[in-house]
């Protein structure tokens, strides 16, 4: 089977199929396909429709609950302790970031912890729901699921990818959006490059000696490598504080399993929210925004690159890409979405019709 390249609207109905087939109802499967294609969009490959054969397995094992909706644990008005009730994490982190937002536009901030989350995706989701209400938005998150990242200073794997984001909006502009694996690279892209047959950088991954490797097998099939912290012991920092921030504040749990085979990737998450209106600071934060960003702008590209961007430009600059000339899928992802589609008894040629693929 050959790669391809999709529309993003026919391989949106094509996953929402699949989603329906699984026992999810109308909205859930539009939110959850809508949520996927469009980290494809971004360029987030590691978050997109490949994340859907997991999700199957996860789904039939019993790890991930279809249909469910947050439930509120603690509700103090600006603070928000919730359970994902194992739900596809698409449903999960958009309900609680409106509590969330609406709890930041009565109070001015919103403190809000969330636990047992199926997977929630690609975190600068939630964190563009709440710049574009004018907030800013603050998310540490840790992961459940395989352990695949080593501590700085050892070899075994001890905990996951552990995300953290903040979202900024800027004045007159499209906001700063940093979204990021502690781990010098996201999971998902190591299974995409196994998925491509092609190699990774050294500094991302071990072996299962501990050995430097750029073979990306060693965190996709077993034997099992590590993968590395980014930036050494300041990566391994970020992650153990999403590990307690984002697993153990929020009652969601902390990562000190023994290895599994178990699909199910459960995500807790820490999101502070803030209104610079409220905090009275609206005002030198608009004018120190720009005057920094204007500044910054001045200096001059390094050699080979065309300007200086922010966080976030590069993803909308590939989304308007993809948008024109299609979302790239290689042939082995697409025929694992197809064998997904197998498992919730969905023809794959319905699944093909629906992407536009003949």
């Amino acid at each position: 089977m050959k790669d391809s390249t999709f529309r993003h609207q026919p391989l949106e109905r094509a996953i929402e199929a699949i989603v329906l087939a699984g026992g999810s109802d109308a909205r859930e499967a539009k939110l959850v396909a809508e949520n996927l294609v469009l980290a494809n969009l971004l360029g987030h490959d590691s978050h997109g429709i490949g994340m859907i054969p997991r999700y199957i397995s996860a789904l039939l094992e019993g790890g991930l609950a279809a249909n469910q909706h947050p439930k509120i644990n603690f509700d103090g008005g600006a603070m928000l302790a919730l359970d994902g009730c194992k739900g596809y994490g698409q449903v999960i982190g958009y309900e609680a970031m409106q509590m969330a937002i609406e709890r930041a536009a009565k109070h001015g901030s919103c403190v809000m912890t969330l636990g047992n989350s199926h997977h929630l995706g690609r975190i600068g989701h939630w964190a563009e729901m709440a710049v574009a209400r004018g907030f800013v938005s603050i998310h540490f998150v840790n992961v459940i699921s395989h352990a695949r990242v080593a501590p700085y200073g050892g070899r075994d794997a001890r905990f996951g990818t552990n995300p953290c984001c903040i979202g900024v909006p800027l004045p007159g502009e499209a906001p700063f959006l940093l979204d990021y694996a502690t781990s010098a690279v996201a999971q998902g892209k190591l299974r995409v490059a196994h998925n491509k047959g092609v190699k990774v950088p050294k500094g991302q991954l071990i072996d299962d000696q501990g050995r430097a490797t750029d073979d990306p097998r060693y965190a996709v099939v077993p034997p099992y490598g590590a993968m590395l912290p980014f930036g050494e012991h300041k990566g391994y920092g970020m992650a153990l504080a999403c590990e307690l921030l984002g697993g153990a504040l929020s009652g969601g749990g902390t990562w000190h399993y023994e290895e599994s085979s178990k699909q199910r990737v459960l995500n807790g998450m820490l999101a502070i929210l803030i209104d610079p209106a409220k905090l009275g600071t609206a005002d030198a934060f608009a004018r120190e925004a720009r005057l920094f960003l204007d500044w910054m702008r001045k200096g001059r590209a390094a050699p080979g690159v065309d300007r200086v961007r922010v966080a976030g430009e590069p993803e909308r600059e590939l989304r308007a890409k993809r948008e024109r000339e299609g979302v790239p899928v290689d042939a082995t992802t697409w025929d694992e979405i197809l064998a997904a589609a197998d498992k919730v008894k969905l023809d794959r040629a319905r699944v093909q019709e629906l992407a536009g693929k003949r």
